[in-house]
């Protein structure tokens, strides 16, 4: 999901762009009589920031209902950033804040992150540490994408070696086969974490997980899901550890199952058991077929 990499570019352009605009203000910031609480130096109603290239090419912009400096954070209330070429994103949140100290930047409140091809991240807060090029939230956080939905507690994105963690309560909707036609979905929980390397296009779900499809589950210790890079849809599912597939009253254990979403057939290994009815219609199939 290339929806990190591309909230790190917004983010880095937000940054930098309240950065340059706060470091041209200068006034002295006044403590008030009653509490002793500084003043904002500089306060900003309805402004609309934007940054071009040197070949006059717009990269972002960000628009705000109010902006407070206070010493090095600045306040902005109803943010509403977009950048521009390549990498196509808006945020919005409702309140952002900025440590030009730190180089720090946390959104709180509805925050909402859609890239151009409309891979969307919604959360309750997102704080980015520049210094270590990470982004994290504690909150619920979901992904919406063509191929595959998330959602879960808690996040942290490594967006140099673009890869990312949910943390826990992991809930993911995945396309499993290779064209519109014969799509159907299948739906892989977890107690978490999920690991996502964008890079190599995996996921790993870890502890209690669990994918349904119809009437069919299949349960192991860890499940990775392997995408196509240039389908971007899932070409693999590969469990391990405690594999159990049940259909009705039929089941299978292994210690290793493969899915193939090609040929939607499954491939089991080491020592695979199977328990099946032997009477009536509910015959055990393939998670796949």
């Amino acid at each position: 999901m290339k929806i990190f990499r591309s909230v790190l570019c917004a983010l880095i352009l937000v940054f930098i762009s309240y950065i340059g605009w706060a470091q041209e203000q200068a006034p002295e910031i006044i403590p008030t009589k009653k509490s002793g609480q500084p003043q904002p130096q500089q306060q900003l109603q309805g402004f609309n920031l934007q940054g071009y290239s040197n070949t006059g090419e717009k990269q972002w912009d960000v628009k705000g209902d109010k902006a407070d400096i206070v010493g090095n954070e600045i306040k902005v209330q109803n943010v509403d950033a977009n950048t521009f070429g390549e990498n196509k994103v808006n945020v919005t949140a409702e309140t952002g804040y900025i440590d030009q100290t730190q180089n720090k930047m946390r959104l709180e409140k509805d925050v909402v992150i859609t890239a151009q091809d409309g891979q969307q991240m919604m959360t309750n807060s997102l704080e980015w540490d520049r210094n270590k090029d990470v982004v994290q939230t504690k909150d619920d956080v979901a992904f919406t994408g063509n191929q595959m939905t998330v959602t879960g507690t808690g996040m942290e994105a490594h967006t140099k070696e673009k890869t990312a963690e949910i943390k826990k309560d992991v809930t993911a909707r995945v396309a499993t086969a290779p064209n519109e036609k014969n799509k159907q979905i299948v739906t892989i929980t977890s107690d978490g974490p999920m690991e996502l390397d964008q890079a190599d296009m995996i996921a790993v779900f870890h502890d209690n997980v669990k994918a349904v499809r119809d009437t069919q589950t299949l349960r192991s210790d860890i499940m990775k899901v392997y995408f196509n890079k240039e389908e971007k849809k899932i070409k693999q599912l590969v469990c391990e550890g405690n594999v159990v597939i049940t259909q009705g009253e039929n089941q299978t254990f292994a210690e290793k199952a493969v899915y193939d979403a090609g040929t939607q057939k499954i491939t089991l290994s080491g020592k695979p058991k199977l328990i099946f009815e032997t009477e009536g219609t509910n015959g055990l199939t393939p998670f796949g077929n």
